[in-house]
């Protein structure tokens, strides 16, 4: 899988409309990780490879934190264009971008593989934003 190459130091609000709120994560986080929540209500890294669970993409960290820390993260939006994050790398326009086999890390949809789980973030609405409105499938790819 060709996951993005991410700069956490040029992770960003994209847009004054993007939501926002300050979580407590429960394992290491850098700027730029696809985020889920769990059921002791901390924040984990994402992982297309490791059950549909840790594939839910709720939030992208937009600050580093340790374990048991606090992060300020970016939630998506239902609407076009209100949730826009620069994720400190180059996108190709268009692309659909989702959650990777990698344990944090993102990759194009295309290339999710066999029995991973699918959990599309966004389109790339520039080369450096990603419009982040979530698709869900709770399926893994045939």
């Amino acid at each position: 899988m060709t996951n993005i190459s991410q700069t956490a130091a040029n992770v960003a609000l994209g847009a004054s409309t993007t939501p926002t709120k300050i979580v407590q994560v429960g394992e290491n986080v850098t700027q730029g990780m696809p985020l889920y929540s769990s059921t002791d209500g901390k924040w984990y890294q994402c992982d297309a490879n490791d059950g549909v669970a840790k594939a839910l993409v709720g939030a992208i960290a937009l600050s580093p934190a340790t374990t048991d820390g606090y992060a300020l993260v970016a939630l998506p939006s239902n609407t076009p264009g209100k949730s826009l994050i620069n994720l400190g790398a180059t996108l190709a326009v268009g692309e659909v971008y989702a959650v990777s086999a990698t344990k944090g890390a993102i990759a194009p949809v295309g290339d999710i593989t066999t029995t991973q789980f699918v959990s599309v973030m966004g389109i790339a609405k520039t080369a450096a934003l990603l419009d982040f409105q979530v698709s869900i499938s709770n399926t893994a790819k045939a």
